[in-house]
């Protein structure tokens, strides 16, 4: 049965592989059950609301990665735009949790729009070989670094970055769960990333870094659901939103913003991951642009994040993406859409065991995500670092994703750089159209979010 649903001998894998992709993923990733509704209930939404809505807008999601694509990714509400829909549009713009919420399902339906008329697609496809690999490089920067953040090893006392003093058992348990991974992956030990956050999580007991979390009961949750669940279909959401016309304008702005930022961090995900493990082959992206209808991988893994943001909205909460820690589970063997499935499962099961998973501590995740990083950045080798006019916009593109905490920035700022260098190179012609609007789309952000 699995077999026929998943291919797992076509795509060179085992049910057991694919059960400990799985829970690496979700293992690297289940901060955002406890993480996304501390950040969405200071807007004013009721915790267990966005608790619940938060596992519901991932299962949701990631079964339709899984079962309709096919392919090994998980999504969730997406950091960073969370972040955006507290501090940005509810506290620096003044919009109600409700209109924002209401702005993130506009945000989804656009994005449903341009993924159904293919332009998402054709996107990746107007995307140079060197950018591509790039990209690639550049998420294991930022994966990496992400796993340095959440370990807290990097201060940045008066804005400036430096190394964190080591009077913390949590950097104490990080540094050997980090040389812990490591060496079982140099060993070439099977399961090697689940294995180190296991026992990390193990070695931190007795120093006191691994312990349970405090949250509210499921019951509790369920009965605050209601408050955010269906609530941009109220008078307080999208009717709300268009009432006051001089408004209006900021209205679109928000939501193109919300909208790029999703778009160019899934087609990012998406390339970087997927060429490198082989989930997105070059035949799979021929096909894609083939025939009509959903025909490929590509299509259908595109096509399921769409639908993911507008979902999540309708239960509560933030955009949901797919989520870059994805990489994760990739690398210890993930192929298919079984890893989805069993990340899934382990939503599900998190809504009542919230205590014993938010009980992991990020010290415990955050080597399994640095060590990801390292084997990612493997794709720098195939750019040709002699060539400057090639280097340039590679070496920004790696850059900012790291240094402005999003895929998207590292993208905007790898076409800004790209279309300049073959503008002074005269060879402006041979740049895609789509990538010249692409990068027109970013600078026009960029102005927009200076002004409001």
């Amino acid at each position: 049965m699995l077999e026929k649903i998943f291919k797992l001998k076509e795509n060179g894998t085992t049910l057991t592989t694919e059960a400990v992709a799985g829970l690496t993923t979700f293992f690297t990733m289940a901060y955002i059950i406890v993480v996304n509704p501390d950040l969405l209930s200071q807007s004013g939404m009721e915790w267990g609301a966005v608790f619940l809505a938060t596992i519901i807008a991932s299962i949701i999601g990631t079964l339709v990665m899984g079962l309709f694509a096919n392919v090994p990714y998980a999504q969730a509400p997406g950091m960073g735009l969370n972040a955006f829909f507290v501090y940005t549009v509810c506290f620096a713009l003044g919009f109600t949790w409700q209109q924002a919420l209401s702005m993130v399902f506009l945000c989804g339906l656009i994005n449903i729009l341009i993924t159904v008329t293919r332009l998402r697609k054709s996107i990746i496809r107007s995307i140079p070989p060197s950018l591509q690999n790039a990209i690639g490089g550049g998420i294991g920067l930022f994966v990496a670094y992400i796993g340095f953040l959440n370990a807290g090893i990097l201060t940045f006392d008066s804005g400036v970055p430096a190394l964190a003093a080591f009077d913390q058992p949590s950097l104490w348990l990080f540094l050997m769960g980090l040389v812990l991974t490591l060496v079982l992956l140099v060993l070439n030990v099977k399961g090697a990333i689940l294995i180190g956050i296991l026992l990390t999580a193990l070695l931190g007991i007795p120093m006191g870094v691994t312990a349970a979390g405090s949250t509210v009961s499921f019951r509790e949750a369920c009965q605050a659901l209601p408050s955010a669940m269906g609530v941009i279909f109220t008078s307080q959401g999208l009717p709300s939103l268009f009432q006051d016309v001089s408004k209006l304008p900021l209205v679109l702005i928000t939501i193109f913003s919300l909208s790029v930022s999703d778009t160019f961090d899934t087609i990012g995900g998406f390339i970087g991951t997927g060429r490198r493990s082989g989930i997105f082959s070059a035949e799979d992206e021929e096909a894609m642009f083939s025939g009509s209808g959903f025909q490929s991988k590509m299509d259908k893994a595109l096509f399921a994040d769409a639908i993911a943001t507008s979902v999540g909205s309708l239960f509560g909460t933030s955009n949901t993406t797919t989520y870059v820690e994805s990489a994760a589970g990739i690398e210890a063997g993930g192929r298919t859409g079984l890893t989805s499935v069993v990340v899934s499962l382990c939503f599900a099961l998190s809504a009542f065991l919230a205590s014993f998973v938010s009980a992991i501590p990020s010290a415990a995740t955050a080597p399994a995500l640095v060590a990801v990083g390292i084997m990612m950045t493997s794709a720098f080798r195939e750019i040709r670092w002699d060539d400057f006019a090639e280097a340039v916009p590679a070496f920004f593109t790696g850059l900012f994703m790291a240094l402005c905490y999003s895929i998207s920035y590292g993208i905007a700022f790898g076409f800004l750089s790209y279309g300049i260098v073959k503008v002074c190179k005269k060879e402006a012609g041979s740049v895609h159209p789509i990538l010249w609007a692409a990068s027109l789309l970013f600078l026009l952000n960029f102005i927009l979010l200076a002004v409001i």
